[in-house]
């Protein structure tokens, strides 16, 4: 027990002396002895810092399978919202024209089973045959002229609603008569132009009234447009008045034939900056149909306006659909009208000025031109 005692002692008095031998040097060393504090005070430093890139790193795992359960959870849940859609079931209907050109892509994206609903379109060749279908339900959704839609609201108390602008003003002069430039030319002449109580004849009656020539120019009504252009084929120096595309299919058709006025342009004249515009066709919706599937008339409106950017952005694309609808018989001829057809999307607001102050002329002009009054503010699907 003494060895051991005395070991220990003589153990603790080395160590002591050691010590005492390391502080004299550093002394004698002109200071190194605070340099050498501080790499010790480093090295613990340095330790601290490992030891807390560990924890993070243990920490990191666990953070990042919190993101991804956080992600999974988002993905999972966005899933779920585009899967609570079910596609309903809408029958639209148009007209073979440029109302249709503007459906062509959504057409084409509904063959192939990749469109939001079950669409089932029907192209007609005249709004007449589309009004008794919207009228006994058998059409939910129809593209009419801008004037039939008020008629259709006023015939069916309120029925029906306008949900889109679809076409502008597409409306032009055409002869082989290279004297006829102006309204004041056509006094002493006759006209063609489609059937009496269309949107052509109200919007050429209001601009021969307003240049005051109205009372000297003789009008002679076909059903078609292809009867306008064959009156034009026949006898070049005749005048008519024809939708796009078939300006454009009557001119290529026959060269002696050009475009004499721009009726949009004629009635820009008259307006004004600020007043109304030619507004062409609009796109209407049975209230029954938008009451029960209000999501599925949104879906269409996100479709329609889709389409119509792809009808003027993919022209040769989009022709070819054309052609093979039926609309044009040869894409070609496609391409060239459907630039001059103002092919457009415009709904809410913007759609609700653009066609009451249109609607408002009509009116003015002959109240039956819409149905014998105005549509009310209901009338307008401002979502």
């Amino acid at each position: 027990m003494k060895r051991k005692a005395v070991t220990v002692m003589m153990g603790l008095a080395l160590a002591a002396m050691t010590l005492a031998g390391c502080g004299a040097g550093g002394a004698q060393d002109g200071g190194s002895a605070q340099p050498a504090a501080q790499e010790t005070a480093a090295a613990d430093e340095t330790a601290d810092e490992e030891q807390e890139e560990a924890s993070e790193t243990e920490k990191a795992p666990e953070a990042a399978q919190t993101e991804a359960a956080e992600a999974t959870a988002g993905s999972e849940e966005t899933e779920g919202d585009e899967e609570t859609y079910e596609a309903v079931d809408v029958r639209v209907g148009s007209l073979k024209g440029p109302t249709s050109m503007g459906l062509v892509y959504l057409m084409d994206q509904a063959d192939k089973g990749e469109a939001a609903n079950h669409y089932e379109f029907t192209m007609a060749a005249a709004a007449d045959e589309l009004l008794p279908a919207m009228v006994s339900g058998d059409l939910d959704i129809a593209l009419v002229p801008a004037n039939v839609a008020s008629v259709l609201y006023n015939k069916t108390e309120g029925g029906v609603s306008v949900i889109d602008i679809n076409t502008l003003g597409v409306l032009y002069m055409v002869s082989g008569d290279s004297a006829v430039q102006s309204m004041e030319d056509l006094k002493g002449r006759t006209v063609y132009l489609t059937g009496k109580g269309t949107t052509p004849d109200y919007v050429l009656q209001y601009l021969l009234k307003e240049n005051g020539v109205d009372a000297d120019v003789t009008l002679e009504y076909k059903s078609e447009a292809t009867e306008v252009a064959a009156v034009l084929a026949q006898t070049p120096d005749a005048i008519g008045v024809l939708p796009q595309p078939f300006v454009t299919a009557a001119c290529a058709q026959n060269e002696s034939l050009t475009v004499v006025m721009d009726l949009t342009e004629e009635w820009a004249k008259i307006q004004g900056e600020g007043g109304s515009s030619l507004v062409t066709g609009v796109t209407v919706v049975r209230n029954d149909f938008l009451s029960e599937h209000r999501e599925a008339v949104e879906k269409f409106l996100e479709e329609h306006a889709v389409s119509t950017d792809y009808a003027n952005e993919h022209v040769e694309e989009a022709a070819e659909l054309v052609a093979a609808a039926g609309i044009i018989e040869k894409a070609p001829v496609a391409v060239k009208a459907m630039p001059q057809c103002n092919i457009t999307y415009i709904d809410g607001a913007d759609m609700k000025t653009a066609l009451s102050g249109y609607l408002e002329v009509l009116f003015e002009q002959d109240p039956a031109s819409v149905g014998g009054a105005l549509p009310a503010d209901d009338f307008y699907y401002v979502n």
